[in-house]
């Protein structure tokens, strides 16, 4: 085994401890953070560090998901989005899918939420509605794609501003 450095492992717990206290970080993010900042040390005390961190309860993926969903549902962007964001930031995909659920209600309301925005900028503009398949509605329909909702989500939000 070997030698480990004493200073070292308080230099590493207090880097991580810096980016924790900016936000939360998942424990990929943190790994490959300290690995790039101290490339010189070994990425097996990187790891033993980190996990005491996680088992004082200092990091959390747990909490860094719910989090990580709450600014990213507050910015306007859907289920697709967030759940392969969390994912490319090293969370475990079971996790994600225990606090990320398709179904859920918030992702229609938030695309009602940006239809609304990006038709009626501003209060005094009167009542507009789309023709079906216009250039506004595959507009707004791609613009709802790209944030990552769902078609289904998609197509109920914008069938309230459609003309019959």
């Amino acid at each position: 085994m070997e030698n480990i450095d004493t200073k070292d492992v308080t230099v590493l717990r207090r880097a991580a401890m810096d980016y924790l206290s900016r936000r939360e970080h998942s424990l990929h993010e943190l790994k490959t953070k300290l690995i790039r900042k101290f490339p010189d040390l070994s990425p097996m005390l990187v790891l033993a560090v980190l996990s005491r961190l996680t088992a004082e309860g200092l990091q959390s993926d747990e909490r860094y998901t719910e989090s990580r969903i709450r600014y990213r549902l507050e910015h306007g962007f859907g289920y697709h989005h967030i759940r392969n964001d969390l994912i490319s930031k090293g969370v475990d995909p079971y996790l994600v899918d225990q606090m990320l659920h398709p179904d859920d209600d918030c992702w229609l309301l938030k695309a009602r939420e940006l239809i609304k925005k990006k038709l009626f900028p501003t209060a005094d503009v009167p009542h507009r509605v789309l023709a079906f398949a216009g250039p506004e509605h595959k507009k707004l329909a791609r613009f709802l794609e790209s944030r990552g909702f769902s078609q289904g989500d998609i197509r109920v939000a914008l069938d309230a501003v459609i003309a019959p």
